[in-house]
């Protein structure tokens, strides 16, 4: 897959620590709640000047998948058919990642199997956070 991404003033920190073969997700210091997507106020309890970046240990659970047939998305048509799995990281299972699980055969993805961070650069060079099954070979 290797559309481009654009960051912007609110996600360069995330694309940054990306780049740098980190996955960083924003913290609440007020509540102490992790969000993902990033936002310019916490989204439990509102507050925009309490806003964080923090490592996440880049481990996490595959929850759900799908295998996209049809994508509407030209640059994505030629990888048809590929699986989109559903992520939730280890820190906090309400944070939800999506992958391709790059190595990962479509339709053989392997539920509640334990997955680790790769990261992939796209069309411009930006590196974008990946999911590989622990012990599935690079």
């Amino acid at each position: 897959m290797k559309q481009g991404v654009a960051p912007d003033e609110l996600t360069r920190p995330f694309w940054e620590a990306a780049n740098a073969g980190r996955l960083v997700i924003q913290r609440c210091a007020a509540c102490d709640r992790l969000q993902h997507p990033p936002s310019r106020r916490c989204g439990e309890c509102r507050a925009d000047t309490a806003l964080e970046w923090r490592q996440m240990s880049g481990r996490g659970v595959i929850q759900n998948y799908a295998v996209v047939h049809d994508s509407p998305v030209r640059l994505l048509q030629a990888d048809q058919p590929f699986n989109v799995a559903v992520i939730a990281l280890e820190e906090d299972s309400d944070i939800q990642m999506y992958s391709h699980l790059p190595g990962t055969p479509v339709d053989e993805v392997p539920l509640g199997a334990a997955v680790e961070v790769i990261f992939e650069a796209t069309a411009n060079g930006q590196r974008v956070p990946e999911w590989r099954v622990v012990g599935a070979e690079a």
